[in-house]
């Protein structure tokens, strides 16, 4: 039955179970997620695979781990571009890459990197701007499948103008084209683009850092949790980034209401680029948080 409020708690607590199957069968924390988001792509799985509820949505996925899989793909959004918001990168190029040059060598994790459109872009420009050959990229996200699209680097052609677009908008040094091939509707970016990425699975709702980064690149992933688990995505960027490393987020994510945004200060609030500052270390402010 359908609440006064709209809300279906039958549908809350299957939601519920379901989750709570998958990290235990599977491993892959997603209780976290931003709720109202995750329901509705659910939804869309349930009648993908023509279940007649969750529930028994989670019947076969516990006994049928290659559905499992496929229901990665409703779980997680892939959704993304080359040079997405191409203000953000022109604000990389001009105002954070000076300072990037100071360090002798870079490492940058792109969290959430998804089919790998944001690790293209940042290595462009890394090459374009002199420092791929000192920058290390961590590419990680939650789902295999699309690590490995990203590591293949390979796109539909149709999106190559858009593409072509914001990389020209982002400040552009050379054509897109010098760092790909085309042929049979798709195209294929260099494999020297990839020669200093890693790619490997990492999830914010488990996982902890595992190396210190100048950048941290995770845009319009945040968006996707709730409060407790952008916190935590947030204490873990702080924690891999040294101090005066820069964080970048999506359009409608900031700091403002996080505990950890003490140890950011703004360093270009209009694309939402961050830095971090010399405050307290993040596991004290867990405990002075669990003390309060």
């Amino acid at each position: 039955m359908i609440e006064a409020d709209g809300m279906d708690p039958v549908a809350d607590i299957e939601t519920e179970l379901l989750l709570e199957a998958i990290r235990q069968r599977y491993h892959y924390d997603f209780r976290g997620y931003s709720r109202g988001s995750l329901q509705r792509r659910l939804e869309r799985a349930r009648q993908h695979f023509g279940c007649a509820s969750l529930s028994a949505l989670q019947d076969r996925m516990l006994r049928d781990a290659g559905m499992f899989w496929q229901l990665m793909g409703y779980l997680t959004i892939q959704v993304s571009e080359m040079f997405r918001d191409p203000a953000y990168f022109r604000a990389l190029r001009e105002h954070v890459v000076p300072h990037l040059r100071t360090f002798p060598s870079l490492k940058v994790w792109i969290a959430g990197c998804a089919n790998g459109e944001e690790f293209y872009s940042l290595a462009i420009l890394f090459r374009e701007e002199g420092l791929e050959d000192r920058t290390l990229f961590y590419c990680t996200d939650i789902n295999p499948a699309a690590l490995e699209k990203a590591e293949a680097g390979v796109y539909d052609l149709e999106r190559v103008p858009l593409f072509t677009a914001n990389h020209q908008a982002s400040g552009g040094r050379t054509s897109l084209s010098d760092h790909y091939t085309a042929g049979y509707g798709r195209i294929v970016f260099d494999k020297s683009l990839r020669r200093r990425a890693v790619f490997a699975e990492h999830n914010l709702a488990s996982d902890e850092v595992f190396s210190e980064m100048q950048l941290v690149s995770s845009r319009n992933v945040l968006i996707y949790f709730d409060r407790t688990l952008q916190d935590r995505a947030l204490g873990l960027f702080g924690d891999a980034l040294v101090r005066g490393g820069f964080l970048g987020l999506g359009s409608k994510e900031n700091l403002r209401f996080s505990r950890y945004s003490d140890c950011f200060a703004d360093f270009d609030p209009g694309e939402k680029i961050y830095r971090r500052t010399a405050g307290r270390r993040l596991d004290q402010q867990e405990a002075d948080h669990e003390a309060a």
